[in-house]
């Protein structure tokens, strides 16, 4: 049982930055931008919230590091589709690319640095619990942030005013535009607040949940929060949930290495990568709920006046 409760607590852990990710992805998708560039924009992330970590040692602000740094990326990006028309799926390839090289080169520096022992974060009185404890209430606070941040988006998206004019700016852009709305302001705040999120989520890999930098470290997470949208049909409380179930299948490999089982190690190592491809295959068999579900506008440009 003990060992069960250390594999949710794992769970949790890794499900937070793919859940962080994911919830930006789905407010750029939400306003009818397709954003391919966070692999990059959490690698540029994690370099920056790393080096901040190091010089400063304060979690906070190598989260607003990240962030920032998140924010800055994606505001070029939207800058480029939002303005100067440019194809978003090239330029979010070409914003992934470039932050994995400019990642690469400015962590030179920092790739033998360490981190001072962090602090353990308990919730008191819930933390001493047997098995519900250690599974749940001995976690950095972004874990619970993380889940506060999702019912806020929840409640913001379906219950603001703000939230119902962002859905449909995705939705008819044309139509918002009529009504008097800035579609392209929108549309950049929007991109803006999701390229923060994936800098928060960047920042956490690196201070939080390895705590190192590596090179290229993100490993594809940028792509399963891709993903992620897709299979929680844009939805928040199922972004969180595919994050925990991406997280645990993550995590499974290596309780599963541990135990001994006789797999092969490149098997159990691709496992989360597998999982993501089987999930989008499944949930492809049915293009009309997928269609049914999805910003009507999401990746098209938008020309006012035209």
């Amino acid at each position: 049982m003990n060992e069960f409760a250390l594999l949710l607590a794992a769970t949790l852990n890794a499900g937070t930055v793919l859940a962080i990710a994911g919830l930006g992805l789905l407010i750029n998708e939400r306003a009818g931008v397709l954003n391919l560039g966070a692999e990059g924009m959490m690698l540029v992330a994690a370099i920056a919230g790393f080096a901040v970590s190091v010089h400063t040692g304060n979690d906070w602000l190598a989260f607003a590091a990240g962030a920032g740094a998140g924010a800055l990326m994606a505001a070029a990006f939207g800058v480029l589709v939002i303005w100067l028309n440019t194809n978003q799926y090239a330029t979010g390839l070409a914003l992934s690319l470039f932050g994995s090289g400019f990642s690469a080169f400015v962590g030179i520096r920092y790739t033998q640095e360490k981190l001072a022992e962090r602090p353990k974060f308990e919730i008191p009185g819930l933390a001493d619990i047997p098995f519900v404890g250690p599974a749940f209430f001995r976690h950095h606070p972004m874990v619970y942030l993380t889940i506060a941040l999702m019912l806020a988006l929840a409640w913001f998206l379906y219950r603001s005013r703000a939230g119902l004019v962002l859905r449909a700016v995705g939705e008819s852009p044309e139509s918002a535009h009529a009504l008097g709305y800035p579609v392209r302001r929108i549309r950049l705040l929007a991109v803006m607040a999701g390229g923060a999120l994936c800098g928060v989520a960047g920042a956490y890999l690196s201070v939080i949940y390895t705590p190192l930098w590596v090179e290229g470290m993100t490993a594809g997470k940028g792509w399963i929060a891709l993903a992620l949208t897709t299979f929680a049909t844009w939805r928040p409380a199922r972004v969180l949930l595919g994050a925990y179930l991406f997280g645990g299948v993550t995590m499974l490999q290596f309780h599963l290495q541990g135990e001994g089982v006789q797999l092969p190690s490149q098997l159990l190592t691709a496992l989360p990568y597998l999982a993501t491809v089987v999930v989008l295959v499944l949930i492809s068999r049915n293009p009309a709920w997928i269609r049914a579900n999805m910003p009507a506008s999401i990746g098209k440009p938008f020309f006012p006046g035209s």
